[in-house]
């Protein structure tokens, strides 16, 4: 699903309610049948484990950690089992099984970005949001971190919800919602 709309619409916003990253000042967001807002950090935290993946704009990886130990972070978090192959897995189903000790400075945006995915992926989540995952990228790398993006959801049978302003991109979703000022259109 595609969420659509200008800087400043929501979409970020919306995303932030819905995977539990923020808090609604009211009303009630239901992830996976419970209401987020009866959880604390600590409760909205273990809901996620296992069960969501974000994939942000700016990345988000942690630049004292390598693109191996980024991937391998949330898993160990999570208490996941032999979390090292799989987060060597990814890292080489995302073409970067040769960057793998590298630190986020040390990686292209589009590097950076794919670690992100990888991360993302990793823990297999049900549910897998994206905010502007092109948004920091040229258009040519761009496109290839969407096909990446695409071809993993298929594999995965994940469902994916994308903030995005791109039409294009919004066009090969199953569904499109529309936002302005916070408002569903």
């Amino acid at each position: 699903m595609a969420l659509l709309g200008v800087s400043g619409s929501g979409k970020t916003t919306l995303l932030g309610l819905l995977a539990g990253l923020d808090v609604a000042s009211s009303g009630q967001v239901f992830l996976d049948g419970t209401e987020l807002g009866a959880l604390d950090e600590d409760g909205r935290a273990a809901l996620r484990a296992g069960r969501v993946g974000f994939v942000f704009q700016n990345f988000q990886l942690l630049p004292g950690l390598t693109a191996l130990e980024n991937v391998l972070l949330p898993l160990e978090l999570a208490g996941t089992a032999r979390p090292r192959p799989i987060a060597r897995e990814w890292l080489a189903r995302v073409g970067l099984a040769g960057r793998m000790t590298h630190h986020p400075r040390q990686l292209s945006g589009g590097e950076q970005q794919r670690v992100a995915i990888a991360r993302a992926f990793a823990a297999s989540p049900t549910i897998l949001f994206a905010d502007e995952p092109t948004g920091n990228l040229d258009q040519r790398t761009g496109a290839h971190i969407i096909e990446l993006l695409f071809e993993i959801n298929r594999e995965q049978g994940t469902t994916l919800v994308m903030a995005t302003h791109d039409e294009a991109l919004a066009g090969r979703c199953d569904r499109r919602l529309h936002l302005e000022a916070g408002r569903l259109l």
